[in-house]
């Protein structure tokens, strides 16, 4: 194997031997697999992160689901209609999809757990996944209180009928999305607290929770009651829930891993040897990395001081010293090519025109700004981009910023309650269309986590749901995101991302390069 071949150190081993643990469970598993952080949640309704969603969809599975190259496929629903003018979609669930108790899968538990989830008590950050159907959003804003008004019934145990606000092509990509998986409710009513927890979870997806310790592993069981459970190769998997690079890398390259699931989880001052390596797989993928900035907080309640922040960031430095993927800086919220949108440009590099707007705002040479601080996740990724942005702000601005870090939970709780100055953030596309990132920024969605807000991009956001053709709908998000980028300029857009994980191509199969960066744990498999 060419390339670098990191040992692993005595500490390293001696986790090794920790995490094999003792007693019958701690057989090593068929597939164990680097998550990155320890997940939030394993709840459909509230999982916001990557991390969490990859365990959940092999916990899970919605009436769609995707397959190794990311395209829906029949989950739960078996078949369906679409009605002519592609508002009207009716699902016939198959006969032999089971809870893992053995309870059958019924529409029924699709339109009560889609209730919840758009239940304004539940809090669900991803509500606005359910938007798309008629009378969705005025019953999460508590606007409708009569369900029934709500586009999904049960037609009978296994025929659900769906009716959207307006055509959406992609619907059946987001029926494979995790915060559209049924739950079993009867678990959750028994056991309101703790029911994602071992031995009270149920679940109808692929595997099921066998065992969760705490910043030690997450084990899977194939789920014997799945209705597809003889192609799903893996019969027992454990999750690594381990987000510092170094550590993450030498778990798996001493054996004690089989994949690296994430970017954040390589050690940058050794990628260019690792690239090189051919365990090392990377391809472009429809995600975003950037900064969001509280405008509802002063300094940055004032668009001039975001711009002139925005305008300062050399990203081409970032992404040579820093990143070294091959990352391609952005000016951009959507990615290039999204399912054929080009998005129009933002605001691009000049610290003399910052400088100026910074001064407008009443800061010149930053004389006066108040104390602010730069919120980020844990990892060496994270961590060496914060140390050059600060730089950056310093040295052209004048502004001096602290930085702080938090352990993954905490910093998503902090940005949903907007409880920061500035903070790093990122996006992956839960679907192959624009709307999957300019939707974030909608009033009052549960992924804004900005506070900005402005009635013209909303209307422009509706204007386009409300147009079929596609020429025409393309051009109204494009003035969407220009006026987003270039006059609220609520985040700044740093680089695309190119999705890494290392693996040995030879022997694990069912992982395939993809624009949504799905990688189904259920598609995987030894080969002989």
């Amino acid at each position: 194997m060419t390339g670098v071949k990191l040992k692993a150190t005595p500490l390293i081993a001696l986790l090794c031997l920790l995490l094999a643990g003792c007693g019958p469970s701690s057989q090593r598993a068929d597939l164990v697999f680097l998550n990155g952080a320890e997940p939030e949640t394993l709840d459909p309704a509230l999982i916001t992160g990557q991390p969490e969603g990859r365990i959940a969809t092999a916990l899970f599975e919605g009436l769609t689901s995707f397959d190794a190259t990311a395209h829906p496929v029949p989950g739960v629903a078996e078949r369906w209609e679409i009605s002519t003018e592609g508002r009207v979609y009716t699902f016939h669930l198959r006969p032999d999809a089971r809870w893992s108790n053995g309870d059958p899968v019924t529409a029924d538990d699709f339109v009560r757990s889609w209730r919840r989830t758009l239940d304004p008590l539940t809090g669900s950050e991803y509500a606005s996944q359910l938007y798309y159907l008629r009378g969705a959003r005025d019953f999460n804003q508590g606007r409708l209180t009569d369900f029934t008004q709500v586009g999904v019934r049960a037609l009978g145990p296994a025929t659900l009928q769906v009716t959207l606000e307006n055509p959406t092509s992609y619907f059946l990509d987001l029926c494979a999305f995790v915060t559209l998986a049924p739950v079993h409710l009867p678990s959750v009513e028994r056991f309101p607290d703790d029911w994602t927890k071992p031995g009270k979870l149920v679940s109808n997806g692929a595997y099921t929770l066998n065992s969760w310790r705490i910043n030690d592993r997450i084990r899977l069981e194939r789920n014997r009651f799945y209705w597809n459970r003889d192609h799903v190769a893996m019969q027992r998997i454990d999750v690594l829930p381990i987000s510092k690079a170094n550590t993450a890398f030498n778990f798996y390259a001493a054996g004690q891993a089989d994949l690296l699931m994430d970017k954040g989880l390589v050690p940058n001052q050794l990628l260019d040897e690792l690239k090189k390596r051919p365990d090392f797989h990377a391809a472009p993928f429809l995600g975003l990395y950037f900064l969001r900035f509280n405008c509802i907080r002063p300094p940055f309640n004032d668009p001039r001081v975001r711009k002139a922040f925005s305008l300062v960031i050399d990203k081409q430095l970032l992404v040579d010293k820093i990143t070294r993927a091959g990352e391609k800086p952005t000016d951009t919220l959507t990615p290039p090519g999204t399912a054929g949108y080009e998005p129009p440009h933002g605001l691009t590099r000049n610290p003399q025109e910052a400088r100026r707007l910074l001064a407008q705002a009443g800061f010149p040479n930053g004389r006066g700004f108040p104390r602010v601080s730069y919120l980020y996740s844990e990892g060496e990724l994270n961590e060496g981009l914060a140390v050059e942005i600060q730089a950056m702000f310093q040295r052209e601005l004048g502004v001096a910023i602290s930085l702080q870090r938090q352990e993954w939970k905490v910093y998503l709780r902090s940005m949903a309650s907007l409880d920061y100055d500035l903070c790093r953030a990122t996006w992956v596309g839960d679907y192959n269309d624009p709307n999957t990132f300019l939707g974030l920024f909608i009033t009052g969605d549960g992924n804004n986590r900005t506070g900005w807000d402005d009635p013209r991009y909303d209307a422009l956001l509706a204007d386009a749901a409300r147009e079929p053709d596609q020429t025409r709908r393309f051009e109204i998000l494009r003035r969407a995101e220009s006026l987003l980028l270039n006059e609220g300029a609520p985040i700044c857009p740093l680089y695309d991302y190119v999705g890494i994980q290392f693996y040995d191509g030879t022997r694990l199969g069912g992982i395939q390069a993809n624009l949504l960066d799905e990688h189904p744990l259920k598609s995987m498999y030894w080969k002989k």
